[in-house]
């Protein structure tokens, strides 16, 4: 459709490329997957009549919905307030706390359920469950200690750089119960980059952990605590106290040693306030929660600042509807706390529900693929939440494994990144066994929470799709000239939302402007208009809507190769190329072409006990061609022993891009396996 699009313009308009924002779109629909009988049978939502009753000529009155999902202090006066574009408020003049109800409000139900597991990454440790009587007692001593110890308050802000132990949320609890802003950093990211969230964030206390296990090892983290108090103080901040908890109580396990006066051991402290009770903070409903800094490829991370009401209503309504959790589920979200999969869906929209919430320590895939499987079934999981990413791993480590053990999945729920439809099936079929409802989830670290996916109880299942916008969300598909794509048109633009929701971010923390040239310029109207109608906030995804209304996310408008004027999302020459048997993972890079602009490199690795060929490498170049066209041949297929992988194992198409264009890929070290670039450097011709 865009190919044509791009020649008709072409003959009206010599030398006109295709819009930017107009992707060649050449996915062919799937067949749909109904949901079992017996998951509609106990679902949270099946009353169709949600979306007549959220329509957007309705906003922002359907909201009082997700409200009331929490308990409040003092009732809102006002819904939302818009007077001020694009910067929301949502419940104003409400006064809550997010502490007081993913906790205090359980004990009278469920004191004695087990809210959190927390499993360990060695097998031969026994798995922890406290139960919400526990959480309360221990969130409230580690509150105590931060009120008392280190003088934090309502609106202080405190950078934690935690892995995933139980003490993780916890610590934001007690943040929370404070009033006190929580910015967590992903575990494995460097001492630097923790000193640069913290010095923006202007956080003085550092909460961190001596030790963690991963891959089989216990990692030394406090040594990255001590990085980050030096950078810090290169950039003009200090930071007053590093609190560390022992990944072992009453054993420290790092070599790093202590600062006098500067580093104090959590579980030292504690006993002096045995038994201490905080009052949770009334706060305000527009008062912020935590930031979640986004980092991208240039520039300094961005915190996004999430409010307590808004936010906390968001994904306990998302949590309740989109993931189908009862008070009696026990709830596996694989992800890492992190990142805002975890504060939405492990810690926070479950929690609020009464929940029974998983935390695993480690690797997915240690000591083996069966790993997850016999954690599902130990504690009888049966809500099951993880990425693309982690799918395809398990997929390529023991594609057989589930079928080993004994659990059995209600839903399951993939979110990150778009899922490639063969990962879909695999996912349905092998790890769901066919039983299990799935949603594919679409939305961001802005946004909070959930904005397309189907709603288990009612809609049917398409691999790779999205489905619509949950109920309450009314996406729109612009072009670069604000001109709406309507639905089956087959073209993909720019995806965007007409409509606030309480979930988005309020604002990027000290940086308004940014703020609003990053979300809302691009497409709004009228930049002195108080309506709220002109200011579509945009996503920087790419995304085309199929004729039943189902929304297709293509990735990242900037992950688009632009091929002799044929714009070409990689996510879809990368599910081409997973059609092939052999192939477990794919990654598309733009490579620099004289005549064409740019070209593809196709990257892929083998399942296990597959070797490279050449036929491998032509039937992969003929899968794309036959599903696309051959205007998105790849100029060469690479056969890899692995991609290079984050810690979170995202894999890094920069460092691909990097090698294919002869450039220098930079710093590798942080990577989960550097020593696969220097092998897949030798491979590329």
């Amino acid at each position: 459709m865009a190919e044509q699009s791009a020649r008709r313009q072409s003959k009206e308009q010599p030398g006109a490329e295709v819009s930017e924002a107009q992707i060649a779109v050449h996915w062919q629909e799937e067949k749909y997957y109904s949901p079992p009988k017996e998951f509609i049978a106990q679902a949270n939502l099946t009353d169709k009549n949600v979306f007549k009753r959220m329509s957007l000529d309705k906003f922002p009155g359907y909201f009082k919905e997700f409200g009331e999902l929490l308990d409040w202090d003092k009732k809102w006066d006002k819904i939302f307030d818009g007077s001020k574009p694009p910067f929301w408020r949502w419940f104003v003049g409400g006064r809550l706390n997010a502490s007081s109800n993913c906790i205090d409000r359980h004990l009278a139900m469920h004191k004695n359920k087990t809210a959190i597991h927390f499993v360990p990454e060695p097998e031969n440790e026994p798995i922890q469950h406290l139960t919400y009587q526990e959480l309360y007692v221990r969130v409230n001593e580690f509150a105590a200690l931060l009120r008392d110890s280190c003088g934090l308050k309502a609106g202080d802000r405190v950078t934690l750089h935690m892995p995933m132990v139980a003490e993780l949320p916890i610590a934001m609890l007690a943040c929370a119960r404070l009033g006190v802003v929580h910015s967590q950093v992903f575990s494995g990211f460097s001492g630097k980059a923790c000193a640069d969230r913290a010095s923006d964030s202007e956080s003085h206390v550092l909460i961190t952990m001596d030790a963690y296990h991963r891959g089989g090892k216990l990692l030394d983290h406090k040594e990255k605590a001590d990085t980050a108090v030096a950078e810090a103080a290169k950039d003009g901040h200090k930071i007053d106290k590093v609190l560390v908890w022992q990944r072992y109580p009453g054993r420290y396990s790092s070599p790093a040693k202590l600062v006098d006066g500067r580093d104090f051991v959590v579980n030292e402290l504690l006993p002096k306030y045995r038994g201490k009770r905080v009052e949770p903070a009334q706060m305000a409903a527009d008062a912020p929660l935590f930031l979640m800094y986004t980092s991208g490829t240039t520039g300094r991370p961005k915190g996004c600042q999430h409010s307590i009401g808004g936010y906390l209503a968001y994904v306990a309504w998302t949590s309740k509807y989109i993931q189908d959790i009862h008070p009696e589920d026990v709830y596996w979200c694989m992800a890492d706390i992190g990142w805002i999969t975890g504060h939405s869906y492990i810690v926070y929209g479950p929690l609020a529900l009464a929940a029974s919430s998983v935390i695993y320590e480690g690797l997915p895939t240690y000591p083996d693929a069966g790993r997850p499987w016999r954690i599902a079934q130990e504690l009888d999981v049966n809500i099951f939440h993880t990425s693309p990413t982690a799918i395809r791993a398990l997929r390529k480590e023991g594609a057989d494994e589930p079928a080993k053990y004994g659990y059995r999945f209600k839903h399951m729920t993939t979110v990150g990144e778009p899922i490639e439809p063969e990962v879909w099936k695999w996912y349905h079929a092998v790890v769901g066994k066919g039983r299990a409802a799935i949603v594919d989830t679409w939305w961001q670290t802005e946004t909070g929470g959930f904005l397309c996916s189907t709603v288990p109880g009612i809609h049917k299942m398409k691999p790779g799709s999205a489905g619509p916008g949950v109920p309450g969300i009314h996406p729109a598909i612009y072009d670069d000239e604000g001109k709406e794509l309507k639905a089956g048109s087959g073209k993909a633009g720019n995806i965007c939302i007409r409509n606030p929701w309480p979930g988005v971010m309020q604002t990027i923390w000290k940086n308004p402007d940014r703020f609003v040239q990053q979300y809302y310029a691009r497409y709004c109207k009228d930049r002195k208009s108080k309506d709220w109608r002109d200011w579509p906030y945009m996503a920087g995804d790419g995304a085309v809507q199929a004729k039943d209304g189902y929304y297709r996310i293509l990735g990242r408008i900037d992950d688009v190769i632009n091929v002799a004027g044929h714009r070409l999302g990689t996510k879809e020459i990368e599910s081409a190329a997973l059609l092939v048997p052999e192939v477990v993972e794919a990654a598309v890079v733009p490579v620099a072409d004289q005549i064409k602009g740019k070209v593809p490199d196709l990257y892929v690795a083998l399942k296990p006990g597959m070797k490279p060929s050449d036929d491998v490498a032509k039937k992969v170049s003929a899968a794309v061609v036959t599903e696309i066209g051959a205007i998105a041949r790849p100029r060469q297929v690479v056969i890899v022993p692995d991609m290079p992988k984050t810690r979170s194992g995202k894999i890094m198409r920069r460092v691909l891009a990097a090698i294919s264009n002869g450039q220098d890929p930079g710093d590798v070290s942080t990577l989960a396996n550097p020593e696969v670039v220097d092998a897949i450097r030798g491979i590329v011709k």
